[in-house]
């Protein structure tokens, strides 16, 4: 990406891979609640009951935080969370840290990459960190949907992260360490070419016309911009990737009729469920996330000279 001033000191892929997950990291430890209510919204309308009709549980982004912490104490906002940063420093780290390698591949080390060139950079390194990553969201989205309410006496659908990833490899396979990989694949090949390509765009045009230097207040801009583009553009994968990876055996043929049994039961609103939360956490990471990741970035470089 685009830089000036301390950032003409160029840093390696190996420092971008480990500056990335780092701020994947950051950006999981400020913004999980936010994470973990969206979850919870995306997957409310899937029981029977309340489709017959009963009021939902959960009620917009700061509802739904209100309501876990009530009924299911301030950790349920965490719950995940291990996996969640074992998702950044796998995830991340591949789809951020190696984008611009993967852009100097597809241009043969020219610095001028067209649009195409970063979209197929994106889509390319979002599709290899959800390759390698998806048993830790299959394990992370797991936890944050499962609810244990103290007064019912119910029991956990996993006692820790190691504990998930046993019992799923167990019960349902290796296959289902790895489900919903092709709707997550279609996902974050979305995702990755929303965030980044506008990120690195908007970054790039605001350093051109010198509307600001390449510091916080730009990388700040930039992010914002990124996460709410990405927001809009993604929430109905988003929705369909949740619902599939949280369901039982057998719930669902696959993703695309699980897609179809949310349109046919739910209706089309259904795919922009949690879409406040999705939005104030997508852009609320983003911008820990990239301002943390160019942070981070130049503090490795310097600790290299």
């Amino acid at each position: 990406m685009v830089g000036g001033g301390a950032a003409d000191l160029v840093p390696s892929a190996p420092v971008k891979v480990f500056s990335a997950g780092a701020a994947g990291c950051v950006a999981d430890l400020v913004t999980f609640p936010l994470d973990t209510a969206k979850v919870r919204l995306q997957i409310q309308g899937e029981s029977k009951s309340l489709l017959e009709g009963q009021r939902a549980r959960y009620r917009g982004v700061f509802g739904t935080i209100i309501t876990m912490v009530k009924t299911e104490g301030p950790r349920s906002l965490y719950s995940g969370l291990v996996a969640g940063l074992h998702r950044q420093m796998s995830f991340a780290s591949v789809r951020i840290g190696l984008y611009d390698t993967m852009k100097q591949f597809y241009t043969r080390g020219s610095e001028n990459a067209g649009i195409g060139t970063r979209l197929l950079a994106g889509c390319t390194t979002g599709a290899m960190a959800v390759t390698l990553a998806q048993p830790t969201d299959v394990v992370k989205v797991r936890f944050q949907a499962q609810v244990r309410l103290p007064e019912s006496g119910s029991v956990k659908r996993y006692s820790s992260t190691i504990d998930a990833y046993k019992t799923i490899a167990r019960d349902e396979g290796l296959k289902g360490l790895w489900k919903g990989c092709l709707p997550n694949i279609a996902r974050n090949s979305i995702v990755n070419c929303s965030e980044l390509v506008t990120y690195d765009i908007i970054k790039e045009l605001i350093l051109r016309n010198k509307l600001m230097t390449d510091n916080v207040p730009c990388h700040f801009t930039a992010a914002f911009a990124a996460g709410f583009c990405t927001t809009i553009v993604a929430s109905p994968v988003d929705v369909v990737k949740t619902r599939f990876m949280n369901s039982v055996p057998g719930q669902y043929g696959g993703a695309m009729n699980c897609a179809i049994t949310m349109l046919v039961k739910e209706g089309p609103t259904a795919f922009y469920k949690g879409f406040m939360p999705s939005f104030l956490r997508l852009g609320s990471w983003n911008i820990v996330m990239f301002v943390s990741y160019e942070q981070i970035k130049r503090a490795v470089v310097r600790l290299q000279l």
